[in-house]
């Protein structure tokens, strides 16, 4: 799925003409922390540094030294669960002015399963903004 993230934020960033200080956060679903150093890694061969900027929903939720997620736990359910309770809160609140949102997923199939085949990672991103 950080494949999938870097790519969404990648081409993002180049069709709104923006950098990620343009951010207050950008959000990614559930990369877990081995996710997240992959993105950042993925990012940083294009000159993209999100590091401030960066939240994932996943190791919001979850404290992976006592609850041993590794590399995380369920992208939708972490995406619903933080956008509901805490971004969209944090946006009307004036905190945050703009926010790029990207819950992440993987396509799973049990036919491209037993088949060996690869798992594919889906981004889809979103910008919520304040109105104030």
């Amino acid at each position: 799925m950080a494949p999938a993230a870097a790519d969404s934020i990648r081409q993002h960033l180049a069709d709104f003409d923006r950098t990620p200080g343009d951010y207050d956060k950008i959000i990614t679903g559930d990369l877990g922390s081995v996710g997240r150093q992959l993105l950042f890694e993925l990012l940083s061969k294009d000159g993209i540094d999100i590091t401030r900027q960066h939240m994932d929903c996943g190791m919001e939720i979850f404290d992976s030294e006592k609850q041993n997620t590794n590399a995380g736990g369920s992208g939708c359910g972490c995406s619903a669960v933080i956008l509901s309770a805490y971004i969209l809160k944090k946006i009307e609140e004036g905190v945050w002015k703009r926010v790029l949102f990207l819950p992440t997923g993987a396509l799973l199939s049990k036919t491209s399963f037993n088949e060996g085949q690869t798992i594919p990672g889906i981004a889809h991103g979103v910008v919520l903004e304040s109105c104030r």
